[in-house]
């Protein structure tokens, strides 16, 4: 937990699978996890993307070209892409990402 900043993302590699951490203390759920994997661009950037609000819907800015997947449900507001979104949750300091869906 120590490694999270606030309002901003960290990559970690889970599972042998990048993951962008999400860290927003005043959003309702708290901890966001997403791949780290942009579709657009073909990379692992979307750590370094900046979050914020597009329609009441918290985002990220991805880091190339700007297009915005929702932090909740990995949909991008802009294209017909989709980014993996995976739950996460805090333990005892640790933060914790659910590779599987079962």
């Amino acid at each position: 937990m120590n490694d999270l900043v606030e309002n901003a993302g960290i990559a970690a590699l889970v599972a042998g699978k990048q993951i962008a951490i999400f860290y927003l203390p005043d959003s309702a759920q708290g901890l966001y996890a997403l791949d780290n994997y942009c579709p657009c661009a073909e990379v692992n950037v979307l750590a370094r993307g900046i979050v914020g609000d597009m329609n009441g819907e918290l985002v990220v800015a991805l880091p190339i070209y700007k297009q915005h997947p929702s932090l909740t449900t990995g949909k991008c507001l802009e294209k017909d892409e989709q980014v993996s979104v995976w739950p996460v949750c805090v333990q005892s300091e640790r933060v914790l990402v659910q590779m599987s869906q079962a």
